[in-house]
This record gives C-alpha cells, sequence and structure tokens, in this order.
C-alpha cells in the first residue's frame, strides 16, 4: 500500500541545519563551519541558531556547500552523521516514552510497518515541496520525489546520506538494532525520485 504526504510550504525543520552544524564542527572544525555556512549564505545562523522550521532552499544551499567545500565522499560523510544526530534528537525530545515502548516491544515487521506510518504522518517536516511515499515490504522502500537535499544535483552516486542516517538511526533504535538503510536511487542520478531500502537485517542475510 502506497502512503502519501507533502507541503506544499516548502518549509523544513531546523535539525536539517543544526545537526549538520554539530556534524562538521566536530569533524572540520569551528573554521570549517563559518566557511561553509558564509558560502551557503547561512552565517547569520552561527550568532543565532534557528529554533523553528526553515526554507528548505536554506537547506538544499547547506547541503550543495558542503559538496562544493569539501566534496561529495566527506560530504556524505557529514550527512550521515548529521542524520543521526537528528534521529538521537528526534528519540529523545519527539517520540513519546509509551510509543517507544510499543514499537519495540512489537515484533519487528509489525513495528516497522507501524514506524513508517509515523514517518509519513510527519513528512511534511523534512520534505518541504517533495513528496514522501512508502511501500512496506521485505525490504521495506520510502521514496521522496522533490528531494529538497540533491535538487539540481547531478552524481553518480547517491548523495542523501542525511535522510538515510535519519531513517535508520530510528528503526535500529525502535525496531530492529539490525537494520540497515541503503538509498539505492537518487535524483541527482537522474531518477524520479530518491528512494531507501530499509532492511530490518544487513542485506546479505535477507536474500
Amino acid at each position: 500500500m502506497e502512503q502519501e504526504s507533502g507541503d506544499p510550504g516548502g518549509r523544513i525543520g531546523p535539525n536539517a541545519i543544526l545537526r549538520v552544524m554539530e556534524a562538521l564542527s566536530s569533524s572540520s572544525g569551528p573554521a570549517a563551519v563559518r566557511d561553509i555556512f558564509a558560502h551557503a549564505g547561512l552565517s547569520p545562523y552561527l550568532e543565532s541558531p534557528p529554533d523553528a522550521m526553515v526554507d528548505e532552499g536554506e537547506v538544499r544551499a547547506l547541503h550543495r556547500a558542503l559538496r562544493d567545500s569539501l566534496g561529495p565522499e566527506v560530504a556524505r560523510t557529514i550527512g550521515r552523521q548529521a542524520g543521526h544526530l537528528t534521529g538521537d534528537y528526534l528519540l529523545a525530545n519527539r517520540i513519546p516514552p509509551f510509543a517507544k515502548t510499543l514499537l519495540k516491544a512489537l515484533p519487528p515487521a509489525l513495528g516497522g510497518r507501524l514506524l513508517l506510518r509515523a514517518i509519513a504522518r510527519n513528512a511534511w517536516t523534512f520534505t518541504g515541496n517533495g513528496q514522501f511515499t512508502y511501500r512496506s515490504g521485505q525490504p521495506h522502500r520510502l521514496h521522496i520525489a522533490g528531494c529538497p537535499l540533491c535538487d539540481g544535483a547531478r552524481s553518480e552516486d547517491p548523495l542523501c546520506d542525511y535522510y538515510g542516517a535519519t531513517f535508520e538511526r530510528l528503526f535500529q533504535a525502535l525496531v530492529s538494532p539490525r537494520t540497515r538503510v541503503i538509498e539505492v536511487r537518487c535524483q541527482a542520478q537522474g531518477h524520479p525520485a530518491c528512494t531507501f531500502e530499509v532492511h530490518l537485517a544487513p542485506p546479505s542475510e535477507t536474500r
């Protein structure tokens, strides 16, 4: 069954900027943070970090600046670190304790389906003008059309590690610690949507 969600306002939660700032500072230092935020036109956030939804164009500019300044491989590593930090933030601040207890108690297949529904209901907070859909199965498949992270980019490899790592952290904490999330298609490669596979066990164990 396909589920769909989107927000016409083009706004994204501030974690997409705050956690990148945190991951970049940890891996590359404050000078790199200053340079890359300046390159993205986001220097004001260094003095006054966002505490509300931000324009998706700012998130797009930040990820583009990471790739321009550090190269795609390092940018993907930063994005992955930021995604895990975003997952940690959501687990600590946005998911009610009873929901965490319930999901952890359920069989992984059922818990995964319930978590997918929750992600879809809240997709407006991270997709901006994009559209989130999913199909449950083995593996689960998540799609973001009009992905704000890689819009306008061109690459031979997928670029949206930030999203993949966020999904992976949530599934590992709430459904199965052996979960792996892999971006198998990316709009930057010319595909119509960014597609992520959610394997509740490593892919080699699901074949």
